[in-house]
């Protein structure tokens, strides 16, 4: 974009008065009133001379450290600005630096006098309360001449994107996450093979020794070792409501940036004690290879325009017969179609499903019929207000005995906050 000339309001002024004092000569013969008048029209315009090509030869360069944070914390913006000629100088310079809204007040910085050369550092902070992209930038440059009577504007660079990941919380260790008492391990040995009946390999360098075997040696003329066991890894599944209609409140206080909080914990959850996890919403599946790759999809996911959980019931579907897995539904305000719907979801997975209860529910009875109608049919029902709620829930769900309240808490009920 090009450079943009303006007229400062001393500027306005000077080249006003200097109008009047002009005419005012003229008309009454005085050639010092001219003079005057003259002198006060051409010094914007000479300004505006020494003013050429000074915008340009601003240079910047930015860096956000880091680039990707958790909601709720702070990120740092480091600016460098230079004059990149070697002989000229740049007058009077201001910054200011684009934000978006939620990132807080555009920062706004006064430079000065520019030699050959010279360069400044800018730092400041920056928190965001919410997940999302934002573009950090650009910046916009402001020179004025040595009498401030001419601005001239112009973009400088471009905008730096901020990663912004939503809030998650820390939940009890797993190790009965199918309800099953003693269960340690997140994979299964699918060989049924055992130490009588090895399937033997190859030795390779690198191999332990102890692993050799010896009867398969002796047959094969060649050093034989015990084939490592095949794991078939318990699946997961993760179904997050973001229907618009389903959902109330607006930024961080919203249900859905409670149900996204509560997602990701729960999804990072079994990521961490080696589950395959699959994470869909009722428009489709997420990439969830990591916790980097979950973490980055739910900072960017925004409500959907559907009315129906629809394909996130059939993903659930899906889930059934997952030996030992876990299935879990967070949902906003569902209606009666939609909970019948996911009743229905069976299988020999535990299944959870957390209701958000400041999300858009008609009234209180219709969370409580919604919660007692999944409770009827082997759902572990969790109503959740704050992401912070759900730790306490959550070792209680996944229990063998786990029900939908844990000891000691509020009625789980009751309305929305």
């Amino acid at each position: 974009m090009r450079p943009q000339r303006t007229l400062t309001v001393r500027g306005g002024l000077m080249l006003f008065f200097g109008a009047v004092a002009l005419v005012c000569g003229l008309v009454v013969g005085q050639r010092e009133i001219v003079g005057v008048g003259l002198l006060l029209v051409l010094v914007p315009a000479i300004g505006a001379l020494t003013l050429i090509g000074a915008a340009g030869r601003i240079v910047d360069s930015r860096d956000l450290r880091p680039r990707r944070i958790p909601a709720g914390t702070d990120t740092q913006v480091l600016i460098r600005v230079g004059n990149s000629s070697p002989v000229w100088p740049v007058g009077w310079v201001r910054l200011e630096d684009g934000l978006p809204v939620r990132l807080g007040h555009e920062p706004r910085y006064t430079l000065g006098y520019l030699g050959p050369r010279a360069v400044r550092d800018i730092t400041y902070l920056v928190r965001p309360e919410v997940r999302g992209r934002y573009p950090v930038g650009p910046l916009r440059v402001s020179v004025l001449d040595a009498l401030g009577c001419v601005r001239v504007d112009r973009p400088l660079g471009a905008p730096t994107p901020l990663l912004v990941t939503p809030r998650f919380v820390s939940l009890s260790e797993p190790g009965r996450v199918d309800g099953t008492p003693g269960e340690d391990s997140p994979r299964r040995s699918v060989t049924g093979v055992g130490e009588r009946d090895p399937i033997p390999r190859a030795y390779r360098h690198g191999d332990e020794l102890r692993r050799v075997h010896w009867r398969s040696t002796a047959k094969h003329g060649e050093l034989m070792v015990r084939r490592d066991e095949q794991h078939r890894r318990e699946r997961s599944t993760v179904l997050l409501d973001t229907r618009a209609v389903a959902h109330s409140g607006e930024e961080r206080d919203g249900s859905l940036e409670t149900a996204v909080s509560v997602a990701a914990s729960i999804a990072l959850h079994v990521l961490d004690h080696g589950h395959e996890l699959r994470f869909h919403t009722e428009r489709g599946r997420l990439v969830t290879e990591h916790a980097t790759g979950v973490l980055d999809g739910l900072a960017v996911v925004e409500s959907s325009e559907a009315h129906g959980l629809g394909g996130g019931v059939g993903a659930l579907e899906g889930a059934r017969g997952a030996a030992s897995g876990l299935v879990v539904a967070v949902l906003g305000a569902i209606d009666a179609e939609g909970a019948t719907a996911l009743s229905r979801v069976g299988g020999s997975a535990t299944r959870v499903a957390v209701l958000c209860t400041h999300a858009a529910w008609p009234d209180s009875e219709a969370l409580r019929r919604a919660g007692d109608l999944l409770t009827a049919h082997g759902w572990r029902v969790l109503p959740v207000a704050d992401t912070t709620e759900l730790p306490p829930l959550w070792d209680q769900a996944v229990t063998p005995e786990g029900g939908p309240v844990a000891a000691g808490t509020r009625n789980p009920w009751e309305g929305p906050r």
